[in-house]
């Protein structure tokens, strides 16, 4: 089975397609009921979504959007292009390409999966009481261990299989988590810059669980 999917192309565009898909689907859906009413108990800042080439489609819930598109042609056509190169060079290449993409999208499909959970929990119980808001700093900070939590998590199963599709997983999960702390400590900045008379370590704003 594992030789097959590596020497497919089209079952690892076809696994990709699918979790990309499903992830935009999931975050419009977060983001749908985020506006119905999750906001009068947690309140984040800013956009919904933490991707900025995203965020005007998710804050007005676009469920046809060009840039989706866009950039899913463009990773279709990444995928292809390291499909032909690994033909040339090394076999090990598309493996490590394809447990990037795919392994990353499914740790981000565990935090859609608990989004969807607690903001359901929050329209359709008391169970949950008062109003929270989180500063866009921390959260991507939250962001950021939460997947270098998963990079850790590929790292150790890399150990026990030594896989390429593994090890691609470590790689996408410790940049994206990179990335995510860069732009925390950006915000940070900003924002005291905008507001000096804010201590350090005092919530200046709020912010939304990133969810790429």
């Amino acid at each position: 089975m594992n030789y097959l999917f590596f020497t497919s192309l089209w079952s690892g565009l076809a696994v990709w397609g699918a979790l990309y898909v499903s992830d935009y689907v999931f975050t419009l859906t977060c983001a749908r009921l985020y506006q119905s009413g999750v906001k009068d108990k947690i309140a984040f800042e800013g956009s919904f979504e933490i991707t900025p080439y995203f965020q005007s489609d998710i804050d007005s819930l676009r469920v046809v959007s060009p840039r989706f598109v866009a950039a899913m042609v463009l990773g279709c056509g990444y995928l292809a292009a390291i499909w032909w190169l690994a033909g040339i060079f090394d076999a090990r290449l598309y493996q490590f390409v394809l447990g990037s993409m795919i392994l990353s999208e499914l740790a981000i499909h565990v935090r859609h999966l608990r989004n969807l959970f607690l903001f359901r929990a929050i329209l359709s119980t008391n169970g949950i009481q008062g109003r929270m808001q989180y500063a866009r700093p921390s959260m991507l900070r939250m962001s950021a261990v939460e997947l270098f939590a998963f990079a850790g998590l590929y790292a150790f199963l890399f150990l026990f299989t030594f896989s390429w599709f593994v090890l691609g997983g470590v790689f996408s999960c410790f940049s994206i988590g990179v990335k995510h702390r860069s732009l925390a400590k950006k915000h940070s900045s900003a924002a005291l810059g905008q507001a000096p008379s804010v201590q350090m370590g005092e919530p200046a704003a709020v912010s939304r669980p990133a969810s790429r």
